[in-house]
């Protein structure tokens, strides 16, 4: 599998190539850091920095700036690959950040792994934003990382039902090895989560059991740790509290979930999730 971690020198950039590291894969990925120089921005810095005046001068001294922080964060990446003992290439790429990056993940890439934030606002990559663009517009999965990298032991599984959640259980059985190798290495514990909203119909209720059922059956097949966690309530907020509950190190859903009919709006419901979460978020594609 290709990995893309977009990485801007902030220490959520750095977390971001440390999870890499830290991700219990089947097969170890062939990697590749970028960091994105949005020069553009700077003739129109009202946008983003209202106390600043657009002169040319403003902007080259901007443009050195960055250009330097840019060099300065691909050594860096550099650094950090040689001391985690992976390979991988380390690139600058110029233009928009959210479009660049999705752009680049389109490219045969099987995981985009970004930080949930970045640099401020006077460093002109706010990866916060550009998280949310990524797992509405990016052609393969993303891993939003909200903290620093440790070993993955718990993990939270969000599922309705739908393509999106066999895509997501098809992810787990296929990349992560359930009982992985090494010192601090743990059995991985997959808490399956459901979240129905309150209905008076006890078959709805029978049908969600099952449907948790069927695929903690395929995942214990394939070797994981698991636990049934059916849920009434709103779906969002469910997933975050059994987040919580399980300690979860990485909550895991679909991109998308049922449509209208079937209340469960997993599209909606995993922006939500990454936004509020305390935790890192894969969102499956």
């Amino acid at each position: 599998m290709k990995a893309l971690v977009a990485t801007d020198g902030s220490k959520y950039g750095r977390w971001a190539l440390e999870w890499v590291a830290k991700l219990p894969l089947m097969v170890t990925p062939v990697l590749r850091v970028v960091h994105v120089v949005d020069v553009a921005s700077l003739r129109a810095p009202f946008m983003i920095q209202p106390v600043a005046v657009g002169t040319e001068r403003y902007v080259q001294q901007e443009v050195k700036r960055m250009e330097a922080a840019a060099k300065s964060a691909k050594a860096e990446s550099k650094n950090l690959l040689a001391s985690l003992g992976m390979k991988g290439t380390v690139t600058l790429e110029r233009g928009g950040v959210a479009a660049t990056i999705t752009k680049q993940a389109s490219r045969g890439v099987g995981l985009l792994v970004l930080g949930s934030r970045g640099l401020d606002a006077l460093d002109r990559f706010i990866l916060g934003s550009v998280s949310t663009h990524a797992i509405h517009h990016a052609a393969c999965s993303v891993l939003v990382v909200k903290e620093a990298a440790r070993p993955i032991q718990r993990i939270v599984l969000a599922i309705d039902g739908s393509a999106a959640s066999d895509k997501a259980v098809r992810f787990l059985i296929r990349n992560i090895n359930p009982q992985p190798n090494g010192p601090e290495a743990r059995p991985v514990n997959v808490t399956v989560v459901h979240a129905m909203p309150f209905l008076k119909y006890p078959e709805v209720r029978k049908a969600g059991q099952a449907i948790v059922r069927q695929y903690t059956d395929k995942l214990a097949n394939a070797g994981f740790q698991v636990q049934e966690a059916p849920k009434l309530g709103n779906p969002a907020k469910e997933i975050l509290k059994a987040a919580k509950t399980h300690k979860a190190d990485v909550i895991v859903m679909g991109a998308k979930g049922l449509g209208a009919i079937g209340r469960m709006l997993l599209g909606s419901v995993s922006t939500r999730v990454v936004q509020h979460s305390t935790c890192s978020v894969l969102v499956v594609r």
